[in-house]
């Protein structure tokens, strides 16, 4: 239809010059000659004026409609960006911890785009830290997000820390900054506004699709959707019964047994839940994979499940994981008591 319109435009546009300069309804004449007018005898007809005129409304018409089409991006966000919605929307508080590594700062630089583009988004960024560091605090100004962002920090126990040759689920990971955020806002938010908490990892890959989404969690619910390149599959995702309405089991491949064999990044709550339920927190008692399950099953059940996401057919997250960092040549100039980052924030 844009290319047709164009087109259209463009034939207009080729008409009028036509009868402007061409004249191809007038019979042909016999040339004759004519001395060169001066300036002052030259006369602009009427008919040239309007056709001028209408020349210019057409192409401006032209500018105008593919500026706005450039500009505006998809439909769903459209929506959200309207005054009136926008208003209407309830406020999102993605939770992230985070701990210093050499990746961190390009992670964190991927989310912020995220939360420049949707407006109701509030950041919670918990560090593994005594203190909270210059590094996120530079990030989060020269992103322009320090208004809509909370710095937080709580140190991982020694027990429960990762060392360096560790698979990555031997223990537990982000209990104390998660639940230092849970306690955060249940202090903060406002219990009488509909809200949402959702724990947005920094490693993961989200599109801006998935916070319009998420934005449709009903007061009251657990929302929830698919999750890809998680648990050993393309797809993790829960399985509705035959009018699409409900969820009656999953398809998890590693311990289906669990209550809710879903991933960290494949829920969202409303935030009434966690001020009636003030016991839902996460947890180091807990099996290997139980996390979800920990906080989940305080909160609701498996036919209490809202599904979204194009009634769970539209994968809109992606359980990404950024390989760790080769700095071999680094640690080289370290020994020489050199660096090759001196001066700079990387």
């Amino acid at each position: 239809m844009e290319i047709i319109s164009n087109l259209f435009c463009l034939r207009a546009i080729f008409f009028v010059y036509n009868l402007c300069y061409k004249k191809p309804f007038k019979k042909l004449r016999k040339k004759t000659y004519h001395p060169k007018k001066t300036m002052s005898e030259m006369r602009i007809r009427p008919r040239q004026v309007l056709i001028l005129i209408i020349v210019f409304l057409v192409v401006l018409l032209m500018v105008h409609r593919n500026g706005k089409r450039t500009c505006q991006g998809p439909a769903y966000l459209q929506a959200m960006y309207a005054k009136e919605q926008y208003e209407e929307l309830p406020k999102i508080y993605a939770i992230t911890p985070t701990y210093a590594r050499p990746q961190q700062k390009a992670e964190l630089t991927r989310l912020c785009h995220i939360f420049m583009l949707v407006p109701n988004l509030h950041w919670i960024i918990v560090e593994d830290s005594n203190n909270s560091t210059q590094l996120v605090r530079n990030l989060l100004e020269r992103s322009g997000l320090t208004q809509r962002s909370t710095m937080l920090h709580m140190k991982t126990p020694a027990a429960f820390k990762l060392q360096n040759k560790d698979p990555n689920w031997i223990k537990p990971r982000g209990v104390e900054q998660r639940n230092l955020a849970l306690n955060w806002v249940r202090t903060n938010a406002d219990p009488d506004k509909h809200s949402i908490v959702y724990f947005m990892d920094d490693d993961n890959a989200y599109s801006v699709e998935l916070f319009v989404e998420m934005s449709k969690t009903k007061p009251g619910h657990v929302s929830v959707w698919p999750v890809g390149l998680v648990g050993g599959l393309m797809v993790e995702k829960p399985i509705l019964n035959t009018d699409q309405t409900q969820v009656i089991g999953f398809n998890s491949a590693w311990r289906p047994e669990r209550p809710f064999p879903i991933d960290m990044a494949a829920f969202a709550i409303s935030t009434n839940l966690l001020f009636k339920f003030p016991q839902a927190i996460f947890s180091y008692e807990v099996q290997r994979g139980y996390q979800e399950t920990e906080i989940l099953r305080h909160l609701t059940t498996r036919q209490q499940l809202q599904p979204l996401a194009n009634q769970c057919r539209d994968v809109l997250v992606w359980h990404t994981r950024t390989e760790k960092t080769k700095l071999t040549a680094e640690e080289a100039l370290s020994k020489q008591g050199k660096h090759s980052d001196d001066g700079l924030e990387v």
